[in-house]
């Protein structure tokens, strides 16, 4: 009898042990199972969870030298030629101003001083110290660098010049590159650029990498896409572009749209055609935006880059 109850007692302590190993598997795996799916539910759920593909390009906006397709990486060629500007539309921001907010300091004098004797500006180029600042609301850049007073100094337009030709220096063979593959005129893409992003200066241009002032209407923008610059619309949204090069291919595409198709007919020479077929098409609501981007062209010589 005594023999049989240390058999059965030998048998249920090994019983329990199985059974602990058991629940410890089950526990284990199931348990790993469910730490799995709950940190995945809380992804899913999380509001403020991004994915961003890098592509190298920060390095090249960093830099102050010319965005090229052949400077990028193959993997960033695929990508952007992919993404059509389909939700986007250009805004003129050359009419547009920033009101000085309380506080903010006055930028410094130009210091560059020009022995050169500095011609007078195109007419288109001159702004008459009495004229009344834009009554826009959406103010989101301005465009001292290109306009100039009938009474500012001989220093400060070449100071002005200078920043202009650091600009085209800067965009011209993305500009011709451009004119290549799409049949856009060079000197019209730089005039363009160099008007609407207020010579690379424009808080568009230096945060957004956006230097044709091309605005974002889609209602549902990843993060990254685009952001807003006078927070009382989703009509004041701005795309944000990785690179300047970015922009100028953006730039490029959108004027693929039917409503320019008419230009194409013209020749890559003629550039007054293409100011003012711009003009007519919609591009700009400034009444003189044909006169100014011609002016532009003609003052900076930009036309030698349309041969």
């Amino acid at each position: 009898m005594k023999r049989k109850l240390q058999q059965i007692k030998t048998a249920l302590q090994y019983r329990l042990q199985i059974l602990r190993q058991e629940v410890l598997f089950y526990i284990r795996t199931y348990l790993l199972r469910a730490s799995l799916m709950a940190f995945v539910a809380y992804l899913a759920i999380s509001k403020d969870i991004s994915i961003a593909l890098q592509f190298d390009s920060a390095p090249l906006a960093a830099q102050n030298v010319a965005y090229t397709p052949q400077s990028l990486p193959m993997s960033y060629k695929k990508e952007v030629a992919q993404s059509a500007p389909s939700a986007t539309k250009p805004m003129n921001v050359s009419l547009l101003t920033n009101k000085r907010k309380p506080g903010v300091k006055a930028e410094k004098k130009e210091s560059t001083v020009s022995t050169k004797k500095e011609t007078a500006p195109p007419a288109a180029l001159v702004k008459d110290s009495k004229e009344k600042p834009s009554k826009d609301p959406n103010l989101a850049n301005t465009f001292s660098n290109i306009t100039h007073k009938k009474d500012e100094s001989a220093a400060k337009r070449a100071a002005k010049r200078k920043k202009q030709m650091v600009y085209v220096k800067r965009f011209s063979k993305v500009a011709k590159t451009e004119m290549e593959k799409y049949g856009i005129p060079a000197s019209i893409t730089l005039a363009q650029g160099l008007l609407e992003s207020n010579v690379g200066a424009s808080r568009l241009a230096t945060r957004n990498n956006n230097h044709f002032g091309i605005k974002c209407f889609s209602k549902r923008c990843s993060k990254g896409h685009c952001s807003n610059f006078t927070d009382d619309s989703h009509k004041d949204f701005f795309r944000i572009y990785r690179s300047a090069w970015e922009s100028y291919r953006a730039h490029s595409k959108l004027l693929t749209a039917k409503r320019y198709g008419k230009l194409y007919k013209l020749k890559k020479t003629d550039y007054k055609g293409w100011a003012k077929g711009l003009k007519k098409a919609g591009y700009a609501t400034d009444p003189k935006y044909a006169e100014k981007i011609i002016a532009l062209i003609e003052d900076l010589k930009l036309h030698q880059y349309d041969k």
